[in-house]
């Protein structure tokens, strides 16, 4: 069974940064993408970002230049640094992982709520 576990979000005065982190255990097959997705209240889940076993990464538009997504394959982790966070970032946000089959896993959420 493939959990998908996140830690680091909070509470944070607009403009303020914040990090997450997310690892993966179980057989997950081998990954090809592992990202971030957000969800705010009365709107849909949308990508953050994403990044491929390659390191390519992908960015919505609204956080380019603010948020960065990494990787570390060997621990089957990826994070996302958040910073001049704005408050309409507020919202829980989803680690996902897709393997090479087209599967695809989610954690369980993490707040992050920002302050004006």
């Amino acid at each position: 069974q493939v959990q998908l576990v996140e830690s680091g979000g909070g509470l944070v005065q607009a403009g303020g940064s914040l990090g997450l982190s997310c690892a993966a255990s179980g057989n997950s097959g081998i990954i090809n993408t592992m990202g971030w997705y957000r969800q705010a209240p009365g709107k849909q889940r949308e990508l953050v970002a994403m990044i491929t076993i390659a390191g390519n990464t992908n960015y919505a538009d609204s956080v380019k230049g603010r948020f960065t997504i990494s990787r570390d394959n060997a621990k089957k982790a990826v994070y996302l640094q958040m910073n001049s966070l704005k408050p309409e970032d507020t919202a829980v946000y989803y680690c996902n992982l897709e393997n090479f089959y087209g599967r695809a896993y989610w954690g369980q959420g993490t707040q992050v709520t920002v302050s004006s």
